[in-house]
């Protein structure tokens, strides 16, 4: 598979989300946690959301508690608190795994078209990011320590 648009995810709600309802945008699709560290990070995700939205930007974020068991509440629970705490709007995705054998499809693709540091596939913590192009194309991978807003001009360039 050459592109994300094949792949399919379930969203905090139960329902079935298919990727290629996101043809033609930029995604940045990120693996969260709510008692992390990064976890404030939402904010700076929220705002990208909101400033590049209508220009064709979705930020897609996965809940994963395969990181210190940083997310261990159920799907409803992780939603409440991403809403109550940071506003967030943009799509959740149902709770998944995103490393070893049960990791989902989603990023088992994304780790494999942008490796980490010395060529790793593995996702080392809460917070990657992974920077998806207009023709569904995976671009870069952004670490934890990488603040959102740092994103903007990368954002900016592929929206153009």
């Amino acid at each position: 598979m050459t592109n994300i648009y094949q792949f399919e995810a379930e969203l905090l709600d139960g329902k079935n989300k298919s990727f290629a309802d996101y043809e033609g945008e930029v995604l940045l699709i990120v693996n969260t946690a709510s008692k992390c560290g990064f976890t404030p990070q939402f904010a700076g995700l929220e705002k990208l959301h909101e400033k590049y939205k209508a220009q064709g930007l979705e930020v897609l974020g996965f809940p994963c508690n395969q990181f210190g068991g940083q997310d261990p509440g159920t799907n409803k629970e992780i939603g409440a608190f991403c809403q109550r705490n940071y506003g967030v709007s943009f799509p959740m995705f149902a709770k998944v795994d995103v490393k070893g054998p049960e990791a989902h499809v989603i990023f088992r693709f994304l780790t494999r078209e942008a490796k980490g540091i010395l060529g790793s596939q593995n996702i080392k913590w809460n917070f990657t990011k992974f920077l998806v192009g207009k023709q569904g194309e995976v671009l870069k991978r952004y670490a934890p320590t990488d603040e959102p807003q740092s994103l903007g001009k990368a954002i900016e360039a592929l929206l153009d």
